[in-house]
């Protein structure tokens, strides 16, 4: 073979084997490593997330509001809106900025019926929590209660919430929550992006262009999407979803 083609040859062996990796079950360990797909949604397939794709369920009238683009959550009471129809495979963009220090939200995957049905305000459904935390909620937890947040963190966990799922590791010392492999997330007043993508019960997320957590072994594996008011005002902008086989 010349040294052309050999050279040819391990090119392509190279992109082959980046483009595995980014679908390989599990982590990789290096962090280095990690895949990375700063994703914004345009293409094929992809459509926007608006007013008319979602209904509230157990928020006030107020709670959430429409306007320019952008989707504006006071934090209370707790609950969350759902998507108006249920997903199974897909990808999702979602940019997110807390307006307030210590600001905690999520983006909920695969939501049940049985969990929404006649859900009290103050009260989350089931599904997978991909979590929207301030990293000044550290300090809060600690204020409040006097103990280290180690159960947590600020940069993305993945957990099951009334449902199960096998979270990829780093785990939190209980092993329920998938951690973040790398520290991406922004603070208070800057706009985060996440991409999600959820196929046959794995789901995965990408913080501001990296992967970083996730999970696989997902029971059941379709449902609703939700976004969550949890105790401060957030803004969400640019959801975008693309629907999978």
């Amino acid at each position: 073979m010349s040294v052309k083609k050999s050279l040819c040859a391990l090119a392509l062996t190279a992109v082959c084997c980046g483009a595995a990796g980014l679908y390989t079950a599990g982590f990789v360990h290096a962090q280095d490593e990690l895949p990375k797909a700063f994703i914004n949604g345009d293409g094929p397939g992809w459509r926007a997330l608006g007013e008319a794709d979602f209904v509230n369920v157990n928020c006030a009238p107020d709670t959430w509001s429409f306007k320019d683009g952008v989707i504006s959550c006071t934090g209370t009471p707790v609950g969350v809106m759902r998507t108006k129809n249920k997903v199974k495979n897909f990808e999702l963009v979602v940019q997110w900025k807390h307006l307030k220090p210590a600001g905690n939200s999520g983006v909920f995957v695969w939501v049940t019926d049985d969990s929404i049905k006649d859900l009290p305000p103050n009260k989350l459904p089931h599904g997978v929590e991909v979590q929207v935390l301030d990293h000044g909620y550290k300090e809060k937890y600690k204020k409040e209660t006097g103990k280290d947040g180690d159960w947590f963190s600020t940069n993305g966990d993945v957990f099951p919430v009334g449902i199960t799922m096998k979270p990829f590791p780093p785990l939190s010392p209980d092993g329920s929550r998938s951690f973040p492999r790398k520290e991406l997330a922004k603070g208070a007043g800057e706009w985060n992006h996440y991409y999600v993508r959820a196929i046959n019960g794995e789901v995965r997320l990408w913080v501001n262009g990296e992967e970083v957590s996730g999970g696989s072994d997902t029971n059941p594996n379709t449902g609703y999407l939700a976004l969550e008011s949890e105790g401060s005002p957030i803004e969400f902008k640019n959801l975008r979803i693309r629907e999978l086989p």
